[in-house]
């Protein structure tokens, strides 16, 4: 797999999308006409012309995706200067004193700047694909004890119903159909969240925005919400226009919940969560606020980090399998995948999470 995607992205270097030539002939055309003008200055011999296409190749070579790009350019750029802007005018010359010489440096010098400016581009990239490995090797890890814990309880409990079910209390009988239930469901959950980040993560892959309308998202998590937790009070704030956002609905649904759930989950005494949605000239911005304890200092610097356990607040043993960093390490690559940003912190009345999506930018 690795061989296929080192093939794959060396295929990426010498392929030219016609954005990337669009960008290399706007470039070299402004360069062009940049000497033209300084010609007019100097009568027709112009001393910066060199440098004008070498600062061409640079952003050329910048701003494209491969090397092959700035070659071109680099190449074009030689040809330009000897054609147009070296006596005799219009005419290629390369056995003038001097010019081969310079010439020459001038393509060893423009090759060099678009190979640096590739191979510096592509340590970006390798980086950002060793973050997202990590990611999911963090993610997985911490799957891999948490299904267990509520598949055992759930084929336990099952179990005991079927090989005893005249003999327990109706009580109990509801107490072990209670307990299989919200294991189920947060199963349920847990493969969702994972499913995500691997839609967000893969390589290649991209989240499919549309415009949404605000009050829709929040409408469709307030009913899920009051069904998963009929006893907690939710308070809801967002704007008296419509506001229009672009972004994947059902991954920014996921997002809410998750924040909300962590808010009554992991929030040692939470009664009531708000829900506010506000804006400015560049982004939309949510902020989940609860009225529990708060997250603790210790893990509050490294909350999007590797997936944690809130060791400091004491939970009954059924929630020990309750993940929050799962909820947040999720929460975050949704976030950033949209070109968001995700903050956390503590309030005089329990915790907010608050997470912006850009306003601007057409859907993808």
């Amino acid at each position: 797999m690795k061989k296929t995607r080192d093939l794959k992205s060396f295929r990426g270097l010498l392929f030219i999308t016609w954005k990337d030539a669009l960008k290399t002939l706007v470039i070299l055309a402004a360069a062009t006409g940049l000497c033209v003008f300084l010609a007019t200055l100097f009568d027709d011999n112009n001393p910066f012309a060199a440098m004008i296409y070498v600062l061409a190749v640079a952003a050329v070579s910048r701003l494209t995706e491969g090397f092959l790009c700035g070659v071109i350019a680099a190449v074009i750029g030689v040809i330009c200067v000897n054609y147009m802007f070296t006596y005799p005018f219009y005419e290629f010359n390369l056995v003038l004193t001097g010019y081969p010489l310079t010439f020459s440096v001038m393509l060893i010098v423009s090759l060099i700047i678009s190979t640096l400016t590739t191979m510096l581009k592509r340590q970006e990239l390798l980086k950002r694909e060793m973050d997202t490995e990590k990611a999911r090797a963090n993610l997985l890890r911490s799957v891999s004890h948490d299904l267990r814990t509520p598949l055992t309880s759930i084929t336990g409990a099952s179990s005991v119903l079927r090989e005893n079910w005249e003999d327990i209390a109706p009580a109990d009988r509801d107490e072990l159909l209670g307990e299989i239930h919200d294991d189920a469901r947060w199963l349920i959950n847990m493969v969702e969240n994972i499913l995500s980040v691997t839609k967000c993560g893969d390589d290649g892959a991209r989240i499919t925005k549309s415009i949404e309308a605000v009050e829709e998202i929040i409408g469709e998590v307030v009913v899920k919400f009051k069904k998963t937790f009929p006893d907690v009070t939710l308070r809801t704030s967002i704007p008296e226009s419509v506001l229009l956002v672009p972004m994947d609905a059902v991954l920014i649904e996921q997002v809410i919940m998750n924040l909300l759930e962590n808010a009554v989950r992991h929030g040692n005494g939470t009664t009531e969560v708000s829900l506010s949605v506000g804006s400015d000239s560049r982004s939309a911005v949510f902020t989940v606020l609860d009225n529990g304890g708060g997250f603790s200092p210790d893990i509050l610097n490294d909350l999007w980090g590797e997936p944690i356990k809130r060791k400091t607040v004491a939970v009954t043993a059924p929630d020990m399998r309750r993940d929050m960093g799962i909820g947040l390490s999720v929460c975050m690559t949704i976030i950033k995948a949209h070109g968001g940003v995700i903050a956390a912190k503590n309030t005089e009345s329990g915790a907010a999470v608050s997470f912006s999506l850009p306003l601007g930018g057409e859907p993808q």
